[in-house]
């Protein structure tokens, strides 16, 4: 790796650009240069924030467009990594849950529960890359296999990018295979976490207080706009998740 000295210099030959991307443009020229390859560890936000001196907020966002834009691979809880330049694929495949259950012999059920326009909270309007109180889509679905919940789907989507999104029938058509038709995809962020379900999240998946469950927070991009955002909650005893992706990175 660079020594700070170095890595500050290098940023401050990219001073006539907005800061991230010269951060940006650092880690691309390590990569690019053989001198970072495939599946090595880059410096955190935190070692960037020390290194080249920006905000963590700087750092952050440096990192998760690299990672958008295919050079990096981010692992919830233990970094960032070069990506493979040959065979790349995301860490979990974006998959319509419908097409999953179909493969495993049963049935699909899905019930609207909510399907409407509504204004982009904080929270939302970061992730979706809006202004605070803008137009959003919001729909909050209940998928079943064989009669069964087996995920809550709480998705906001970007009006721009899918306009007739409100217009969709949910119970015969996923808005995972509704997106991948209106906005193709091309990148896809995942963070992964264990919870235990809130009171309404209880009651849709007929499940008690104390049953843990799976949550997967995943934004999803076509070209360079923000698609979607959504929150993925799945009982922990029903469902199983599994992701491979070439070869596993080395210790």
């Amino acid at each position: 790796m660079k020594r700070s000295g170095e890595m500050k210099r290098e940023l401050a030959e990219n001073d006539s650009t907005p800061l991230y991307a010269g951060v940006k443009q650092v880690i691309l020229d390590r990569i690019h240069s053989g001198e970072w390859p495939p599946k090595y560890r880059v410096p955190s936000e935190n070692e960037l924030v020390v290194e080249l001196g920006v905000s963590k907020m700087t750092a952050n966002r440096a990192l998760r467009e690299l990672a958008n834009e295919g050079e990096l691979v981010r692992i919830q809880g233990v970094g960032s990594f070069v990506a493979e330049r040959k065979g790349y694929s995301a860490l979990f495949e974006v998959r319509n849950i419908a097409e999953e259950i179909a493969e495993r012999g049963h049935a699909h059920e899905a019930s609207v529960i909510v399907l409407a326009q509504e204004t982009a909270s904080p929270e939302i309007a970061d992730a979706l890359e809006l202004a605070i109180g803008a137009a959003v889509f919001h729909s909050l679905i209940v998928h079943s296999e064989n009669g069964v919940p087996v995920q809550i789907e709480d998705r906001f989507v970007h009006p721009e990018a899918a306009p007739e999104y409100l217009g969709q029938d949910f119970t015969t058509l996923t808005p995972n295979a509704y997106l991948t038709a209106a906005a193709p995809l091309s990148g896809s962020e995942h963070v992964v976490e264990a919870a235990m379900p809130q009171a309404w999240e209880c009651k849709l998946l007929t499940i008690l207080n104390t049953e843990p469950c799976l949550t997967i927070r995943r934004r999803t991009w076509s070209a360079k706009q923000v698609v979607s955002t959504a929150r993925l909650v799945y009982p922990g005893y029903r469902y199983r998740l599994e992701a491979r992706s070439g070869k596993m990175f080395e210790e």
